[in-house]
This record gives C-alpha cells, structure tokens and sequence, in this order.
C-alpha cells in the first residue's frame, strides 16, 4: 500500500517513535527516521519489512545541539522533494526533583529537546510543506495541562509546545497545514522507568506510585496513539487543527462529524479557568 507521502518521526529509535514508525511504514509511507543513535535506527529500520515504491532515510541528529538541528533541516530539504507528515516524538525527561535542587545545565537541555528543537523544525519545515499542504503531530505530555512536582523542565516544555501548537495552527490554516497534539498517556517506558530509578522521595509518591502501577499492570496503548496519528496524517482530519487530544480519552474518530462546532469553539484547548467557570462570582467583574 504506497501513499506517496513522506512521514519525518524524531526519537525513532525506540518507544513510541519506533512503534509510529512501524503503523507508518505499514500504511505505505516513506519514512525519514531521526535519533540520536545510529545504531538504534538501523536496528528499528532492520526491523521493517523491504516494498517496492517506499524508501527509509535515517539521519543521526542530537536534538539537543541547536547547530545540529538546523544541520538537519538543510539536509532534509536538500534531498527530500516534499513533507506531508512531521511528528515530533523525541523528548527527554530533564532532571527530577525539586527546582532548586535541579542541575540547571540539565533543565535547558529539556526545554531545548522537547520545546526549541520542535518549534525549530515547524519554522524550518512550515514554508516547505506548505506547497501542498499537510499535518504537524507534536506529542504532549504530562505537566502540560495540569501542576506536576518535581518535573518542572518537562511540564514547562510540554505545556510551551502545546500553546505553540495552538498558535502555529492559526498562523498555517491558510497553507493546508494542520497543527495539532496527542496526548498519548503515560506508557511503560524508558523514561518512565527514571521515575522508579529517583524513587519517591525525589519523584514524589504521587508520581512513583503511578509510575509503579503503569510497569507492574501497563500503560496507555502505544496503538491507540498510533491510531490517532496516522487519522491526523490522513485526509480524514482535514479540518481539525489546534487541538490538544487525548489519544485514551477523547473520542476522536467522530470529531469529522462536528467540524462546525470543533473551529469554532475553544474545547481540546489550553485555557484560563475563571471564577464563573467554577460557580464563583466574587473573582469577576
């Protein structure tokens, strides 16, 4: 099944950005696959089966490194004819703890790889993909619609990328480019595994406990997600931009149904809650 289309995935070295690259190459995609490991992206592309008609390009970047980034964008554009599908996956955790005890070097490394490289690539990719339209799928996280302890780099990132999200959408509505993100719920990784490694007293017991449960019973469904981006890649979604989507919570697949109401309307979004909001008239004039 060839689309003809081209999906570029950062973090596709394991997780779920291997995970999105495997339901993207078996939907006919070409696939431009980014990671800091070499090695974990040929053994992610090792694992895919060969078709006639789809390619895999992987390029080794460190997200982390400004000068990389924009290293990569030249690159991409130079030997990519055109971009249908960015996916910006890759994050890191950034340091765990209260702030005042927090590597500080560490913290801006979080806000550089889940927020500045991401917004980097939209700037570099928006003009290009705007020939003929397409999606931008930004992963949020946890922190990023509510107070999280201890991780305060990550949530701050998360909830930055969301409202970033919201505001590229309305600068590329004109250019058949959509702008939206998966929340995709908390998943048995890798990076859930560091919450076990600092333990409570450092994580939080509210954070450890949940971290716990999802490695001893499972998290979200890394197919569930999968699901929700590749309808976002699709023609299906045409019309849905600027949302913030629960990919376990949100019954998306009949959102194509409520175009009207879903542009016109500010729910799936990051908002100010006021008093009225809440029954409480003494807080508004």
């Amino acid at each position: 099944m060839k689309t003809n289309k081209t999906c570029f995935i950062t973090g596709a070295s394991k997780s779920l950005g291997a995970f999105l690259c495997k339901r993207f190459w078996d939907e006919g995609y070409n696939l431009y696959m980014i990671a800091r490991s070499g090695s974990g992206l040929q053994r992610v592309s090792s694992s895919l089966p060969e078709r006639d008609g789809q390619s895999i390009v992987r390029i080794a970047c460190d997200l982390g490194d400004p000068v990389q980034v924009l290293e990569l964008i030249v690159k991409v554009k130079e030997t990519l004819p055109s971009l249908d599908v960015l996916i910006n996956n890759a994050a890191i955790q950034g340091p765990i703890g209260p702030l005042t005890q927090n590597d500080f070097s560490m913290w801006q490394q979080a806000i550089q790889v889940d927020l500045l490289a991401p917004v980097a690539l939209c700037r570099g990719f928006v003009p290009w993909m705007s020939e003929r339209g397409g999606s931008i799928i930004n992963l949020s996280g946890g922190g990023a619609t509510a107070p999280r302890a201890n991780f305060s780099a990550y949530a701050t990132a998360k909830a930055g990328l969301v409202r970033f999200s919201e505001t590229l959408a309305e600068e590329t509505k004109s250019l058949g480019i959509r702008v939206n993100c998966i929340a995709p719920g908390a998943m048995k990784t890798a990076m859930l595994g560091e919450v076990l490694e600092k333990g409570a007293d450092v994580a939080g017991e509210r954070e450890f406990a949940i971290a716990t449960k999802i490695f001893t019973e499972g998290g979200a469904s890394m197919n569930r997600v999968a699901d929700l981006a590749l309808f976002l890649a699709s023609d299906e979604s045409k019309g849905i931009t600027g949302k913030l989507i629960s990919a376990i919570w949100d019954d998306w697949e009949h959102w194509p149904e409520h175009l009207d109401e879903l542009s016109k309307n500010d729910i799936y979004t990051l908002r100010r809650i006021v008093g009225r909001d809440r029954g409480f008239e003494w807080g508004d004039k």
